[in-house]
């Protein structure tokens, strides 16, 4: 019907499940990925080629494993930190500053004690970490719902209500990020696409309910998301404490003594200005590299979209014009500029409402490609990750 290959054998519930209980932050991160693209097709038997909210959940937890993986970061990011000529302007001024109070080490000496209590791998950690779970936090329970609702409703013949409520009984009411009622709109959105033959119909239809789980989704993720974005930022009161014992060794005692009245009469010494524009330097620069990661997406081909920039693409016709009433009336109230992509790029992934008027727009600018179908990485590649192996090529 659709043109896809058959998904041989289906995800289960008990699949999700087990995917979501491994222990291994990248291998479950690449069977995450895998099992969102064979759901994505499974939906499309009954749907045709629209995009499902799985078949986006795809490429941003393909995304999201390039971040977990941490691929090619140690190099960048010590570059981006402490290599650029306004941190190196700062670190100089930290060692200028900090030899006028007696310091005996030379430059290269205190640009190796600063990458050291920098550790820009260690922004990356909590960056990854926070991803992880996010990634592992939305599988588990949207995921599962997916599987869930493919077993229970996909194979009905007619439109059977009660099998429907059967299904919605199993969710949660109340808002998110606790209660589920997104997802039951939603899913009931799915069951009436499946039975829908008007294309335009449908095809609204589909993108109510991929908003809509997407508003749960995103409420959800609020914790994890303002971590990874915050992973850059660097404590000033143990790194100044660290740095200066760093810098100034116990016989330097007159350098401590000197600092200790200065800050006793509340009175900041040079020292202390060049540590804080070295500091925020090296977080503006390491929440760069983190937003470079996080905030990004890979489509099939090559096609690379900045979170940060409007969606760089046209609503297709079947959504040029939105006619739904329950669509139209959900738009206004979250998408600011409702028919236009303009003013679509988040200016703060942070806020809630500047990543649902850029994802409002993805799912409906991309909703009818086709690529987004393909399966996300090789046929080598799915038999590795399906034996809970890392495969060999690019992920």
């Amino acid at each position: 019907m659709n043109g896809l290959p058959a998904i041989d054998p289906i995800p289960t519930v008990a699949d999700v499940e087990r995917i979501a209980a491994l222990p291994d932050a990248v291998i479950r991160n690449l069977r995450i990925t895998q099992c969102y693209h064979e759901l994505a097709v499974v939906m499309t038997a009954r749907t045709g080629i629209g995009a499902n909210w799985c078949t986006f959940a795809t490429w941003a937890s393909k995304q999201a494993g390039q971040t977990i993986r941490k691929e090619d970061l140690a190099r960048a990011l010590e570059r981006i930190i402490l290599s650029a000529p306004a941190s190196a302007q700062a670190a100089g001024d930290v060692v200028a500053s900090a030899q006028a109070f007696g310091a005996h080490a030379d430059e290269a000496e205190v640009q190796e004690t600063l990458a050291d209590l920098l550790n820009p791998l260690a922004a990356f950690d909590r960056a990854s970490e926070a991803v992880g779970r996010g990634n592992k936090k939305v599988y588990e329970e949207i995921g599962r719902e997916f599987a869930r609702f493919v077993a229970a409703c996909a194979q009905d013949a007619v439109f059977d209500v009660d099998n429907l409520a059967r299904f919605c009984a199993d969710l949660h009411p109340g808002e998110p990020p606790d209660g589920q009622d997104y997802l039951r709109r939603a899913f009931t959105r799915y069951y009436a696409a499946m039975f829908e033959s008007d294309a335009k119909t449908r095809a609204e239809l589909m993108l109510l309910a991929n908003i809509e789980i997407g508003f749960h989704e995103q409420t959800r993720l609020q914790p994890e998301i303002a971590e990874a974005l915050d992973a850059a930022f660097v404590n000033r009161g143990p790194f100044r404490v660290r740095l200066i014992k760093a810098l100034f060794p116990r016989r330097t005692w007159l350098a401590h003594v000197r600092l200790f009245l200065l800050r006793l009469f509340d009175r900041p010494s040079p020292l202390d200005a060049a540590i804080d524009s070295l500091l925020e330097e090296a977080r503006r620069r390491a929440h760069l590299l983190i937003t470079e990661y996080v905030m990004t997406i890979g489509f099939p081909h090559g096609v690379r979209l900045r979170l940060g920039a409007d969606v760089p693409a046209e609503f297709p016709p079947s959504l040029r014009q939105i006619a739904l009433p329950d669509l139209l009336a959900f738009l206004d109230r979250i998408d600011p500029t409702r028919d236009s992509t303009k003013g679509s790029g988040a200016v703060d992934w942070a806020r809630l409402p500047d990543r649902l008027h850029f994802i409002i727009d993805l799912f409906r600018c991309y909703h009818e490609a086709v690529d987004l179908f393909e399966p996300p990485f090789t046929a080598a590649q799915i038999a590795a990750i399906k034996a809970d192996q890392l495969p060999d090529g690019r992920l």
